[in-house]
């Protein structure tokens, strides 16, 4: 069987946290954020988890993961 194909800009966007769970970025942090509140900017710091139904499709771009 021949190899799979990473997704490019999956590997980019998305790691693997220790226990295998996938993590991602939050959108919006970034530009504009002077008109944000500053309780808005402070949960938006750091890396989230990814939900299981969205980690499903996300597997599949990286099959090496």
């Amino acid at each position: 069987m021949s190899k799979l194909k990473t997704k490019s800009s999956a590997k980019k966007r998305f790691s693997a946290t220790g226990r295998g769970k996938l993590r991602r970025r939050t959108a919006y942090h970034r530009h504009n954020l002077t008109k944000r509140e500053k309780k808005v900017k402070r949960n938006q710091r750091g890396a989230k988890v990814l939900s299981a139904p969205d980690a499903a499709i996300v597997r599949q771009f990286l099959p090496y993961l």
